[in-house]
């Protein structure tokens, strides 16, 4: 980025053109993230916590990790103290945990539209969409190669969900761009067909810098110099292994504050050990390595503690998902995180199912549980993931999505207070009544209980007349009648113009490539 550009950029976006294009957006009901009301499930006693712990020291010092073809990172953890050998990095015993606290344990995370703003860490929970699919599936069209227009609509349906924080990032592999410029129209369509908060491009580090000056264009050189508009997702190349495209992705965010995931990428058994503790130790040794060179790169920069952990079958070599080791890990590794004093992300939609169907049902429910209870803050992939993570579906993205409100719910706990007590309506009914009429249930009624918006609740002779449509054709009406509501929200043309202007321009000097 040259200092001609930014200057010449920083009075389009920032704080006030946000905030008025945000009181002309037409009125989306869009939930607050989530502030749990209730205790995370502490799996771990205080013993098989610090033998893991011990245990992820003793792997970084005596073991080391790998920081593949990348001089710089060599040199900053040589400078740090640590023990480089060639492209081994053996990290002495503390001191990668010691740089891990100057990352802060919550942070913001901005929208264009403020009203859509996200806090990261402590007792949230922000839920994000699928992440990555090349494929893509609904009921009229089948699996097939994801397209930029398929991507566009995805993003209209996470503007659209009531329950969904999160644009997300990569929804889906938009495969008719070349892959060296389909992050441009990604940012695009995430800046101008929602208002909610978005991730960056990592497949290269100069895509993220295209990030960072994109985001300048939407809210001003000077506010994103200052505050995190931006949440990316950086992978370790599990086991032990920090490649050169992750990790130069995340040295541009961490050197312009912007928050990023360090997320080992597990195969139970095939890319770590298949015991739980031996996981986690994995678990807990890449991320402090991942977090602590992005303090080496930025102190202070935000960075979640990621873990995407999935076991095996052992019969056929595909990974499976909504496992109990799977949740047993989630649960432990959202206890290190807190004990590090780090944003923990975690959990999802998973499932190898192939269709949205009674399987996909089951294992995403499990993992959603999981998180929701095991303390994740930031949720990836919390509605719309099919077959491993191979296949964004339409269907099963309004159909987890509808369920996000049952977690919603969930977070809020159990009030106590005189109203919620309920004592008039058991005065007013008394012995051998019925409570659908007493003065309670009709001031409480409407919102009372949970409702999903997709699943069906009529009597049998209703369904049937109606079609006796399963749950897969009710989430296409949701689909189509989400789409049909959309509408954009309010964005200054002069951004919308800029925008437009940088992605053309970035796409012309840009050869096409598949990679």
């Amino acid at each position: 980025m040259t200092e001609g550009r930014a200057a010449g950029r920083r009075g389009r976006g920032g704080g006030g053109a946000a905030r008025r294009a945000a009181r002309a957006t037409a009125g989306i009901d869009c939930a607050r993230f989530i502030e749990r009301a209730i205790p995370n499930f502490e799996l771990l006693n205080a013993e098989a916590l610090e033998i893991i712990e011990h245990n992820a020291e003793t792997v970084l010092e005596e073991i080391g990790v790998n920081f593949a073809e990348n001089p710089a990172a060599l040199a900053r953890w040589r400078d740090a103290g640590a023990d480089v050998q060639g492209e081994r990095v053996r990290i002495p015993r503390g001191l990668a945990r010691q740089l891990c606290a100057t990352a802060p344990a919550r942070f913001t995370q901005h929208a264009r539209n403020p009203e859509r703003n996200v806090e990261i860490g402590g007792k949230s929970l922000v839920l994000a969409p699928v992440y990555g699919p090349p494929f893509v599936r609904d009921l009229d069209g089948g699996r097939r190669y994801g397209t930029i227009e398929d991507f566009r609509r995805f993003v209209r349906l996470g503007y659209m969900s009531k329950w969904l924080h999160h644009s997300g990032g990569t929804v889906c592999e938009p495969t008719d761009v070349p892959v060296s410029k389909r992050h441009l129209d990604m940012l695009l369509a995430h800046m101008t067909l929602s208002d909610k908060p978005f991730m960056g491009s990592v497949t290269d580090p100069a895509r993220a810098r295209d990030s960072v000056e994109m985001c300048e264009i939407l809210f001003g050189a000077d506010f994103v110099a200052e505050n995190t508009v931006m949440t990316s997702l950086i992978n370790i190349n599990s086991p032990l292994t920090f490649d050169a495209t992750m990790m130069g992705a995340l040295e541009v965010y961490a050197q312009a504050n912007q928050a990023c995931i360090v997320s080992p990428f597990i195969v139970g058994g095939a890319m770590a050990p298949v015991s739980v503790a031996g996981t986690l130790t994995q678990v807990l040794a890449e991320v402090m390595a991942g977090v602590a060179y992005s303090q080496l790169v930025r102190p202070g920069a935000p960075v979640i503690f990621g873990a995407f952990v999935t076991s095996i079958d052992m019969n056929s070599g595909a990974p499976t998902f909504g496992t109990p080791e799977a949740s047993q890990i989630l649960y432990g590794a959202g206890q290190l995180a807190r004990r590090l004093g780090l944003p923990f992300r975690s959990g999802g939609a998973l499932c190898g199912a192939k269709l949205p169907d009674a399987q996909a049902a089951y294992e995403t429910a499990h993992t959603l549980n999981a998180a929701m209870m095991g303390g994740v803050n930031f949720m990836l992939h919390s509605c719309g993931w099919l077959e491993g993570g191979l296949v964004a579906s339409f269907e099963k993205f309004v159909m987890d999505a509808d369920q996000l409100g049952a977690l919603h719910k969930m977070a809020a706990g159990v009030a106590t207070d005189p109203d919620a007590q309920a004592m008039d309506a058991l005065r007013e009914v008394g012995p051998g009544g019925h409570f659908l009429g007493c003065a309670h249930t009709q001031a409480h009624f409407r919102d009372a209980f949970w409702r999903s918006e997709v699943l069906d609740y009529k009597p049998f002779e209703t369904w049937d007349e109606q079609g006796a449509r399963d749950t897969a054709m009710l989430a296409t009406e949701r689909v189509q009648a989400l789409l049909a509501q959309y509408e954009a929200p309010a964005m200054d043309p002069a951004t919308r113009e800029a925008l437009e202007g940088f992605v053309a321009r970035r796409k012309a000097e840009l050869p096409d490539s598949a990679y």
